[in-house]
């Protein structure tokens, strides 16, 4: 069911695909196949088609996954009509597989753009970006998730154009998904936090895979590429963002779109004002730029000696009408200078009030009654004598011994998410480590430092590797780990696999599934594998 590509020879003859559109030069190869370049006979022109080439290891269910991923990739990109996506005009079928037709865009994509020239001006790469976002906004109005944003599907058109492409990994609200529960989908370094730890996806999802794209378009590299996969989510996950220094005027959009929180980040329509804004020579400030900020002095103004309630009448009167042609900014400064003003006389009061009943200890009503408690401190036990000189400095919250009163510690929490890196096999068996189902657990714990004893169980108790094993948090180090485990069993069907903590609190992560299929079974009695037996992988910092 996976097909063979046909012939790559420009100007071979080839039977048209669904009779009408005949292939005639391969244009580019990804993960999920070629693109062809190819003649619409019925219309007479030229157009782009996309040939879905599934692996031969996949089984039939599983090719039919990837093709049905194919047609909704055709029908999610349909849905967007805009001049900075690629237009779908037909979805033919040919030996049982579906095959994309598309608007021919003639031009090079970022990524080549990118290998060729290096790092792109803030400009220009405010313009590019600008024009994707107007792309997801309008994917993303149609209820369309794009997911995989990145330099290699965005395309520079000899036009002027900047056309995204590529929606086969996408999500359309109110469809059913057609990945397996945890499968991570997407280049890793291009990942949402959010993503990377198997929460729901949405709009900001997508935003994050434009700052990343705008980091490494300007800067030349991807901010969070390490040396594998798993390093990489961990990287997305944990590490705080590496300031751009080629950025310039960019640098605050790109730190917008790369929080970490969802509900943080930049909204579409602001960043895309920005973007544009950069691309025609201005600069974009801060958000925390945008507030005149008020110094407000540590500690007591420096006031004369008269009474507290003194300074504060003058400030409190309204300020009168404004002389003849006084201006009338001249009245609002006078009014914003009184509520400063009224605002430190009374943090002085307050601090006065704290520093007062903080040293004494204990304070005196001004009648000579009972003795009044500290607010800052409990009363002092029965038979306490003295108090601290009023020179000295306040003291610090102590318990009755007078021993310092520890800080409350928050209390430990244990989260745990397990993705498919590969959910099936098909094979001798048992299978080697390296193509052998595997999965990837991301567990964080709410401190460090944290031990945290785990356990991978299947759904028929016949994991291989079944035995209880800790996971160490050092203090200060990220609270974010991930554990790769490979399940080879010795008969084909299929199962589940999850993992079970017990400490330092009992949680249970969702189980995902995995197929294994024997082609050769290993004989009864026969001599072992000489692998060593299948595992979990040392964690992976």
């Amino acid at each position: 069911m996976g097909g063979s590509p046909v012939s790559e020879v420009p100007g071979s003859e080839q039977r048209p695909i669904a009779g009408r559109y005949r292939l005639l030069s391969p244009l580019g190869r990804g993960g999920m196949g070629i693109v062809w370049r190819a003649r619409d006979e019925v219309l007479g022109r030229e157009v782009a088609v996309k040939e879905v080439l599934a692996p031969a290891a996949l089984d039939s269910p599983e090719a039919a996954r990837l093709y049905a991923r194919l047609e909704r990739e055709a029908w999610a990109a349909a849905r967007i009509s805009h001049r900075n996506v690629v237009t779908v005009y037909d979805v033919a079928t040919e030996d049982g597989r579906p095959w994309i037709v598309m608007e021919l865009i003639r031009g090079l994509a970022l990524s080549d753009v990118l290998d060729a020239e290096g790092p792109l001006p803030p400009q220009r790469v405010a313009r590019i970006g600008a024009e994707v976002l107007a792309a997801l906004r309008a994917a993303h109005d149609a209820g369309v998730l794009h997911r995989d944003v990145k330099p290699g599907n965005v395309l520079l058109a000899n036009d002027g154009r900047v056309v995204l492409t590529d929606f086969g990994i996408a999500t359309v609200a109110g469809s059913q998904t057609l990945t397996l529960t945890g499968e991570v989908v997407g280049s890793p370094e291009f990942l949402a936090p959010e993503r990377a730890l198997g929460h729901t996806p949405g709009p900001a999802s997508d935003l994050w895979s434009l700052g990343v794209l705008l980091y490494a378009a300007v800067e030349g590299n991807s901010p969070f590429r390490q040396d594998t996969p798993l390093s990489t989510l961990r990287a997305v996950v944990a590490d705080s963002l590496e300031p751009p220094l080629r950025a310039g005027p960019l640098t605050p959009v790109i730190e917008g779109l790369l929080r970490k929180e969802p509900g943080e980040r930049l909204p579409a329509e602001e960043a895309e004002h920005q973007l544009r804004l950069v691309a025609a020579g201005g600069t974009v400030r801060s958000p925390m730029d945008r507030y005149e900020a008020i110094t407000v002095p540590v500690g007591p103004p420096a006031l004369p000696p008269t009474s507290v309630l003194g300074p504060v009448a003058a400030p409190a009167e309204a300020p009168g009408p404004p002389a003849r042609g006084e201006p009338r900014s001249r009245t609002g400064a006078a009014v914003a200078v009184g509520v400063v003003v009224l605002l430190l006389v009374l943090g002085l009061l307050v601090y006065l009030l704290v520093r007062d009943n903080g040293q004494g200890g204990r304070g005196t009503s001004s009648g000579g009654g009972s003795p009044t408690p500290s607010l800052s401190h409990p009363a002092q036990p029965p038979g306490a004598t003295g108090s601290t000189p009023r020179s000295s400095p306040p003291p610090t919250s102590a318990s009755a011994s007078g021993s310092p009163s520890p800080s409350p510690t928050p209390e430990q929490s244990v989260a745990v998410n397990v993705q498919v890196l590969r959910g099936s096999y098909r094979g001798p068996c048992p299978a080697p480590n390296s193509s052998a189902p595997s999965m990837v657990a991301v567990f964080t714990v709410g401190r460090a430092p944290a031990q945290v004893e785990y356990r991978w169980v299947t759904r028929d108790g016949q994991s291989s590797d079944p035995g209880w094993k800790t996971l160490s948090f050092a203090s200060g180090s990220p609270r974010t780990r991930q554990v790769v485990h490979t399940e080879s069993p010795s008969h084909s069907g299929s199962n589940e696999v999850r993992v079970e903590v017990r400490a330092p609190v009992q949680v249970s992560s969702d189980a995902v599934a995995y197929q294994v299929t024997c082609e050769e079974e290993t004989p009864t009695g026969g001599a072992s594998s000489p692998q060593s037996p299948t595992g979990s992988s040392p964690p992976s910092g």
